[in-house]
C-alpha cells in the first residue's frame, strides 16, 4: 500500500476543534461538506488546496481536545492519505483508523519532512520517503492494515460478513470526497 502527496505540516498539541470546527458537529453530516471544513481553523486554505493522496504531519499529541469523529472524517473526506506525527490523542488515532485514514507515529520524519515537499508512505515496508531520507516507522498490525486496505472498519467488517456497505458510505470508504 503506497501513498504519496504532498506535505502540510503542522505544530504540536493540534486539537480537534480546529480539525472540525464544533459548531459544524451535529449540522453537518454531508461528506463533501465536511471536507470543505477540513482544519479550518487551523489552515483556512487547506480545504481548498488539499489534493487526494495529500499527507498531513503534525507534531505531538495530534488530535487532542473532544472525541468527536469529524476531526479525523474530515480529512479523509478530504482525500488526505495518511496523518504522520510524533504521538496521536488515542481517540484521535482510533477515530483514524476505524475510519480507513492511516495514522503513523515517526518523530523523524515529522522532523524531516517540510511542507509542499512530496513525500511517499509505503504502509507494509513500513518506510516514509522524503527528500530528506527514508525513515522507518512502527509496524501496523494486520488488522490495522486490513482496516485501512478495505477503506475503513465498516467495510472491512461488511466484507466479512458477506453484507453490502451501507447506502452512502463505500463512495467515502476509498477517501477523495467522490
Amino acid at each position: 500500500m503506497l501513498i504519496r502527496g504532498r506535505v502540510w505540516k503542522y505544530g504540536d498539541n493540534v486539537n480537534t476543534d480546529v480539525m472540525f470546527p464544533g459548531k459544524y458537529t451535529y449540522t453537518v453530516t454531508d461528506p463533501a461538506e465536511i471536507a470543505r471544513h477540513a482544519l479550518e481553523d487551523l489552515d483556512p486554505q487547506f480545504a481548498m488546496h488539499v489534493r487526494a493522496g495529500d499527507i498531513v504531519v503534525g507534531g505531538r499529541n495530534w488530535g487532542c481536545g473532544s472525541s468527536r469523529e469529524q476531526a479525523a472524517a474530515c480529512l479523509k473526506y478530504a482525500g488526505v492519505g495518511a496523518v504522520i506525527a510524533v504521538s496521536f490523542a488515542r481517540i484521535y488515532f482510533r477515530n483514524a483508523i476505524n475510519l480507513g485514514l492511516p495514522a503513523i507515529t515517526c518523530p523523524e520524519a515529522v522532523l524531516a519532512l517540510r511542507p509542499g515537499e512530496t513525500a511517499e508512505i509505503d504502509l507494509v515496508r513500513r518506510e516514509i520517503r522524503c527528500g530528506a531520507g527514508t525513515f522507518t516507522f512502527p509496524a501496523l498490525s494486520s488488522t490495522v492494515l486490513d482496516i485501512i486496505a478495505a477503506g475503513g472498519l465498516i467495510p472491512m467488517l461488511c466484507r466479512q460478513l458477506g453484507v453490502p456497505v451501507p447506502e452512502g458510505y463505500s463512495r467515502w470508504s476509498e477517501g477523495g470526497g467522490g
